[in-house]
């Protein structure tokens, strides 16, 4: 059986998107208890129009939140009625909860994975690994870690990402040799700066399918499985990335409304639109899984719906299912890299 917090409080939306999601869930998969941590009578207002298995739904009450503008360092500490604080002492000592989903502050979040729950041994930092679409095929794929949790990074770090990202693929996605790329500006080996001119011979020695750097540019291009990159370049990549597919898909829609001959043409390719439109939406997409912590921690968006949601939910119980703590600990304990920072 599968325990899973889902930290209610935090999110833009009302707790009603999140409390469906994981009443999904919940109905799905017959091994799987969900903890719901936030403000009970809000959540109770949903359950009680709902149908599931009650056995398999807790409620930890907790009215206060934590928010984006908050200090985390120290509202992790000290806001201590908050539903994320609650979430990560249940997750920290309760050995039967293997997992919190949450869609609060990335920063707390981030402030408490490493404050309460700490990392596995041999890991130098954790990662936070998004999953993004590809355009080579439908149910393509492309993780990208760091994406922010590590703003500047050592070459030790950058290989941890790469061992932590490679067994993430292999055991939760069955990706059986993931293609491996070092973010660049170029692809030649000699490009970069001095963390990648470093990095770049330490990552061919590694038990990973390495297969050079990458650009940018071709993120979204199906040519690899998994990109490693520092936590400031890493967002920048993803945040820049999500932003132009998101502005093309408006400059679409504002050019076929203005013009007659578009509107026509657009009717024979609804089906075509939609299909890439869901294919971008990240609301159908699970969040980013902190890769290297001591139990799952999955960082959904903060506008996720309950499908985003659901799928976090899902991923994070297919982690468990995977073990991947543990797998994580064997990979990293095969290569002797020296993690004093």
């Amino acid at each position: 059986m599968s325990k899973i917090i889902l930290d209610v409080n935090g999110a833009d939306y009302s707790p009603t998107e999140l409390v469906l999601g994981a009443i999904k869930a919940v109905n799905f998969h017959t091994d799987l208890t969900m903890v719901l941590c936030g403000n009970q009578p809000e959540i109770e207002e949903v359950l009680k129009t709902e149908t599931y298995d009650k056995s398999r739904i807790e409620i930890v009450h907790a009215p206060d939140t934590i928010t984006n503008m908050d200090v985390p360092t120290v509202a992790i500490k000290t806001k201590t009625e908050s539903s994320l604080y609650k979430a990560y002492e249940m997750l920290r000592n309760d050995e039967t909860v293997s997992a919190i989903v949450s869609a609060g502050s990335t920063g707390a979040v981030l402030t408490g994975a490493f404050l309460r729950i700490g990392r596995i041994k041999g890991v130098s930092r954790p990662a936070l690994c998004p999953i993004l679409p590809t355009i080579d095929r439908e149910d393509g794929m492309v993780a990208l870690t760091d994406s922010g949790a590590n703003v500047d990074c050592k070459p030790i770090n950058l290989a941890h990402f790469a061992i932590m990202g490679s067994a993430y693929l292999k055991c939760v996605y069955g990706i059986n040799s993931p293609r491996v790329a070092l973010l660049n500006i170029g692809t030649e080996e000699k490009k970069g700066n001095d963390l990648l001119h470093e990095t770049y011979p330490i990552f061919k020695n590694l038990p990973i399918n390495f297969v050079g750097n990458m650009e940018g540019r071709d993120l979204l291009s199906g040519n690899v499985d998994l990109v490693v990159a520092d936590g400031f370049a890493g967002n920048v990549l993803l945040k820049s990335t999500e932003g132009a597919v998101l502005n093309l898909l408006k400059l679409l829609k504002t050019d076929i409304k203005s013009h007659t001959s578009s509107k026509v043409g657009a009717l024979f390719m609804k089906g075509t639109f939609d299909r890439i439109k869901r294919r971008m939406d990240y609301n159908n997409r699970a969040g980013a899984v902190l890769l290297g912590c001591k139990k799952l921690v999955v960082k959904s968006h903060g506008s996720s719906k309950r499908e985003s949601i659901y799928q976090s939910i899902l991923l994070a119980y297919n982690m468990d299912k995977a073990n991947l703590c543990k797998v994580i600990e064997d990979e990293i304990s095969k290569v002797e890299l020296d993690i004093n920072e």
